[in-house]
C-alpha cells in the first residue's frame, strides 16, 4: 500500500510536471518571430522628431517607444551593405550626424533595391534604443525593419 502510494503522489505529478515542461520548452524553442511587415505600428513619426524626441528626453522616450512598432518617415541619408548581405537604410537629414538606422529584417531585402539615396521613404521597424555620441552622432536604432511603399 505504501508503494502505491509514493507513486500516486510522488512519481506521478513529477512526470506530468516533466511533461508539461518539456512541452513549454519546445514550444519556445520552435517559436517563429511575426513578420513585421504584418504587425500594425504603435506610432508614426518622422525621423527628425523621433531622434529630436530620445535627444530630449531619453528615458521617457524609451517608456514610449522601446520595443513598440514604429513607423518612421524620412530621407534615405545612406544604405549600407555588411559583409554578409544584411541591408542597414539610415534616415535622417545629411546636413545632421542624427539618424534613424534601421536594419533591415532578412526577409525583406529584395525590397531595399528600389531605395536610392536622397529619397523619401516610410521604415517600419522595432525600436531597440538610442546610441547618444557626441563625436559620432546619436542614432534610434529600429531592427527587423521592411521598407513600405
Amino acid at each position: 500500500m505504501k508503494r502505491k502510494n509514493i507513486l500516486r503522489y510522488i512519481v506521478l505529478p513529477l512526470l506530468v510536471i516533466g511533461a508539461a515542461a518539456a512541452i513549454y520548452i519546445y514550444k519556445e524553442y520552435n517559436r517563429k518571430q511575426k513578420d513585421t511587415a504584418s504587425l500594425k505600428p504603435a506610432y508614426s513619426v518622422t525621423a527628425s522628431s523621433l531622434v529630436s524626441e530620445f535627444e530630449a528626453n531619453e528615458k521617457a522616450s524609451n517608456t514610449k517607444y522601446l520595443d513598440k512598432v514604429i513607423r518612421v518617415d524620412g530621407m534615405v541619408k545612406q544604405l549600407e551593405k555588411d559583409d554578409k548581405g544584411f541591408y542597414t537604410i539610415i534616415l535622417g537629414d545629411t546636413a545632421s550626424m542624427l539618424s534613424v538606422r534601421c536594419s533591415i529584417d532578412s526577409i525583406h531585402t529584395s525590397e531595399v533595391a528600389a531605395v536610392k539615396q536622397g529619397s523619401v521613404i516610410a521604415v517600419k521597424g522595432i525600436c531597440s534604443g538610442f546610441n547618444a555620441d557626441e563625436m559620432l552622432g546619436s542614432d534610434v536604432i529600429l531592427v527587423r525593419s521592411v521598407v513600405e511603399f
